[in-house]
């Protein structure tokens, strides 16, 4: 039988691709021009957030503040590198969003799951980018959809990309940053982003739910690690949320998750789905460690608040 035996999550923010100096110059000029939601769900532009902005906001943006939080945030990603390695994974399964990478607006699926036996990626090398074919586990995927569409599911697949296409940012953060060579992966997809359809929280547990019971059905002996891949709170840092969810993840605290308002699910910090479909995957796993970095980047205090989680 199979057995999920791990699980990860982390954020995939261009933050994390960057030096601390490209955190003090390249996205304050990004987050001016940027419309943002405030805590509240409303809409509102950097002027508003930087007129509403804490006195002690210099402060948390301060050089020597980015540098520590920089630090922290390449530390935790090396340490989740560690875990996945220390996983021995026969296949992971990788639940992210995608921004108008595979899916456009003339046909956005709710959830999907991808089945063909490669995805085509591609990654930086030195200054050129470099395409590559990774392994995707097939079998797995079609048992997935069998079991997810036998528990009231209704998905669209996809089994190839279109020519020009490559996986989405999700996915890419993952092999760039996370996978040893060879381990397949399993795309899921969430429209997190864009609505109006949006899962809500409580089918994205439900969809958690079913994936780790649909794992435990697979026949194969094989070991099976999931990860979500995106969040936490962006473009504003919502600190105070995210601590929350952190610690309902650390509870396993699924009412939390199910009613979460949607007001907090809005813009970047949709992708937040994709953890609330990681804690319906847990079972009995225990959270291990959490490193949560809130990523404060201008005078705004707009940012990513960057999070980084191990269970077993």
């Amino acid at each position: 039988m199979a057995h999920l035996v791990a699980a990860f999550g982390t954020s995939h923010s261009p933050m994390l691709a960057s030096s601390v100096e490209e955190w003090r110059t390249n996205f304050l000029p990004r987050d001016r021009a940027r419309q943002f939601v405030d805590f509240d769900g409303n809409p509102c532009d950097y002027a508003t957030l930087l007129a509403g902005a804490p006195t002690d906001a210099p402060e948390r943006i301060a050089p020597g503040q980015l540098a520590r939080r920089h630090g922290e945030a390449m530390a935790a990603m090396a340490r989740l590198r560690d875990d996945v390695a220390a996983a021995r994974l026969d296949t992971l399964i990788v639940v992210g969003d995608d921004q108008e990478e595979l899916f456009q607006h003339d046909n956005m699926p709710a959830i999907g799951v991808y089945y063909g036996e490669t995805i085509r990626g591609r990654l930086p090398y030195q200054k050129e980018i470099v395409e590559s074919d990774y392994p995707c586990d097939a079998a797995l995927a079609q048992h997935l959809i069998a079991a997810l569409q036998q528990d009231g599911f209704d998905l669209s697949v996809m089994r190839s990309l279109r020519e020009g296409q490559r996986e989405g940012h999700a996915f890419s953060f993952v092999h760039r940053f996370y996978l040893p060579d060879g381990v397949p992966i399993v795309p899921v997809f969430l429209n997190a982003y864009y609505p109006p359809n949006q899962p809500l929280p409580t089918r994205c547990v439900a969809l958690g739910e079913a994936l780790r019971r649909a794992v435990e059905a697979w026949p194969r002996d094989m070991r099976v690690g999931v990860m979500a891949s995106g969040g936490l709170s962006h473009f504003v840092v919502d600190e105070a949320f995210d601590r929350s969810l952190i610690e309902a993840l650390r509870q396993k605290d699924l009412p939390f998750f199910r009613n979460a308002p949607l007001t907090k699910l809005m813009s970047g910090s949709s992708e937040m789905r994709n953890w609330i479909c990681l804690a319906g995957t847990l079972g009995a796993l225990q959270m291990q460690w959490v490193s949560y970095v809130p990523g404060y980047r201008t005078p705004a205090l707009s940012g990513t608040g960057l999070c980084f989680a191990s269970f077993g």
